[in-house]
């Protein structure tokens, strides 16, 4: 079982900056595919961006070119830099892996979840 834990969030102007962190209990983290999905409220989970154990990088189109996602294998770390935040961006924010996931922007491909930081953006 794998434990994920958020930080990160806060309350931030429009233009501003945030990192979130996402800290997982697996010494095997490298071997994890790893992703950050967002859900405002009333409406659906969304994909945010995903880093593969493969290094690869993938983003929703909403948030290309603003947000990056790294990972550092040995703090068993994934984080998300936002840059240029939008009040559109205002979300909780999870952190979500599994071994291996086919569709990477299908959030029930992921079996482990953290419990979520909030992000809002103030206009």
């Amino acid at each position: 079982q794998v434990q994920l834990v958020e930080s990160g969030g806060g309350l931030v102007q429009a233009g501003g900056s945030l990192r979130l962190s996402c800290a997982a209990s697996e010494r095997t983290f490298g071997r994890y595919d790893m992703a950050w999905f967002r859900q405002a409220p009333g409406k659906e989970r969304e994909f945010v961006a995903a880093i593969r154990r493969t290094g690869n990088i993938y983003y929703a189109g909403s948030v290309k070119g603003r947000f990056t996602i790294s990972r550092d294998n040995a703090k068993n770390t994934v984080y998300l830099q936002m840059n240029s935040l939008k009040p559109e961006d205002t979300a909780a924010y999870y952190c979500a892996a599994d071994n291996y996931v086919s569709d990477y922007t299908y959030d029930r491909e992921y079996r482990y979840w953290g419990q979520g930081t909030q992000v809002t953006v103030s206009s």
